[in-house]
């Protein structure tokens, strides 16, 4: 995808970064010309696209290899209106670990003097200040690598000096920490919750009042099987349980894997993926071990088969847990809205996914719409939603008169369709036949209020689960899990009793 970096681009002056825009993990603003010497390499991202988190991995192996020498900057040019907030940008930071100077580019001002056209794109700076070439998409690693390692050779060659990297003010120095951390999804199986506490690497179960609750995983980032103490995830998301109880499935989602959580022996295995992320398109079927997988964000059991919202690949996949075979279900790999038979259809970074028994519901988040999967009829379809690439915003109605902001959670309960329209704050419901959807609670300016269910604030909620009377939403930013009581219509915080965070204890958790 897009332009590879060539050394033969004709030199020109890389354009300077505006003096007076918003920066984060920094405490001022930078300037190129205060960086000759150093090699400097752009990242043009904005935190909903999954490409560009999978660039992140990329990043982090070049700065640490040449950090006496590189520079990365993070230009976050937003694609939702959403993402344009500093505190959003903020929370990204935290959530996904960046540790590079990130400034935010308002109204496309750098992407423009750059002229990027896609997310995400990087451009390598020489030392010089002039401009190198740019590189599209994923995959430009060892490209990257090669032409950093030969700008600093003939730096040291010629004898140039390189001058001291950044003096940094990383965001999370300042962030206190919590019992959970961006949580990514729940569900219940009615008596207990499990929660993917995302960013503390680990699944917490709870009662349904919070007075007990146990701990699945390490809390360090990994990937290593065993008793729940000595398990290890990266950055889990999505959950689902099997039909007996007994078995808990966790879209693990950094280690780009599918993990088993017995819940009787409490041990943890891997049941798919190779942890190495796939880069390939099309269909594929064959053991989950021996398989590459992509950021699966979300997972839902039907009839003993596990179906996968794989976001990285922009499809739809199947398991069996039994076998351990794996296969694509629906989505052709390539990013984009069409509808038709399974393999012709393209979905746009699915990231929650729900079933009636007959058909999938998914969150098609960059998409900003709910689309639907028959699970033995061969045929997807737009539920809501304008089913465009940039069509997003926040309108209740049916079908494609409906307006969503990157939705990524997504419930059935066996009446209503429920939805986490994240980038609005909103919990909404959907009624399949009629296909409208309205707003129950939330506001589209983020926040954190419990009370009645006109005045409650959330803040990118991600993940939501009905039982009874009862929501139970994963407020991602707000690092709670929300109830919603559907009787006394109100909004309320669960407390769960002794949790902390990895290495923390809280006075109030005893």
């Amino acid at each position: 995808m897009g332009t590879a970096v060539s050394s033969k681009t004709p030199r020109v002056r890389a354009p300077e970064l505006p003096p007076k825009f918003h920066w984060l993990n920094t405490d001022r603003p930078l300037r190129l010309k205060e960086l000759r010497g150093r090699v400097v390499l752009l990242d043009f991202w904005t935190y909903c696209c999954i490409n560009c988190l999978h660039v992140l991995p990329d990043l982090k192996y070049l700065e640490d290899k040449y950090r006496d020498s590189l520079t990365v900057i993070g230009v976050h040019t937003a694609k939702f209106a959403n993402e344009q907030a500093l505190d959003n940008v903020r929370r990204a930071i935290l959530r996904h670990d960046i540790d590079h100077p990130v400034i935010v580019d308002e109204s496309h001002t750098i992407w423009q003097s750059y002229a990027i056209r896609a997310w995400p794109t990087l451009v390598l700076i020489d030392p010089d200040g002039y401009y190198v070439g740019h590189a599209s998409g994923e995959g430009n690693r060892d490209l990257l690598d090669q032409l950093i390692g030969e700008l600093v050779a003939s730096q040291r060659t010629q004898g140039r000096p390189i001058p001291a990297g950044l003096l940094t003010r990383l965001e999370k120095a300042a962030a206190p920490p919590t019992p959970l951390a961006f949580p990514g999804k729940v569900i219940t199986d009615g008596n207990r919750l499990f929660v993917s506490d995302s960013s503390h690497h680990r699944i917490v179960t709870s009662s349904l009042d919070g007075s007990s609750h146990e701990i699945i995983g390490s809390g360090t980032p990994g990937w290593r099987d065993g008793s729940f103490e000595e398990a290890e995830f990266w950055a889990p998301q999505g959950l689902a349980l099997a039909g007996d109880g007994r078995t808990l499935f966790v879209c693990d989602t950094e280690n780009h894997l599918l993990r088993k959580v017995d819940l009787v022996s409490c041990q943890v295995s891997t049941l798919a993926g190779t942890g190495e992320q796939s880069l390939g398109y099309g269909q594929v079927e064959g053991p989950g071990l021996e398989i590459p997988l992509s950021s699966p964000w979300d997972a839902v059991m039907v009839d003993d088969l596990l179906y996968v919202a794989m976001a990285g690949s922009h499809q739809i996949w199947k398991c069996d847990p039994r076998s351990g075979r794996i296969s694509t279900f629906a989505g052709n790999g390539h990013e984009s809205t069409l509808n038709g038979t399974r393999d012709s259809s393209a979905f746009a970074q699915p990231s929650g996914i729900t079933t009636d028994g007959h058909r999938l519901f998914v969150a098609d988040s960059e998409s900003s719409s709910v689309r639907t999967v028959g699970i033995a009829e061969d045929l997807t379809a737009l539920l809501c939603g304008s089913g465009d690439l940039f069509g997003f915003g926040d309108q209740d109605g049916v079908g494609e008169g409906v307006l969503l902001q990157h939705p990524l959670g997504v419930h059935w309960d066996g009446k209503t369709l429920w939805l986490a329209d994240t980038y609005n704050h909103k919990i909404k419901r959907i009624d399949p036949k009629s296909r409208r959807c309205e707003t129950l609670t939330g506001h589209v300016d983020s926040g954190y209020l419990d009370g009645e269910l006109a005045e409650a604030r959330f803040w990118e909620p991600a993940g939501l689960w009905c039982h009874g009377d009862r929501i139970y939403i994963a407020d991602t930013n707000n690092h709670a899990i929300r109830v919603i009581d559907l009787s006394a219509r109100r909004v309320s915080t669960l407390k769960v009793r002794g949790l902390c965070a990895p290495g923390f204890c809280f006075p109030d958790s005893a």
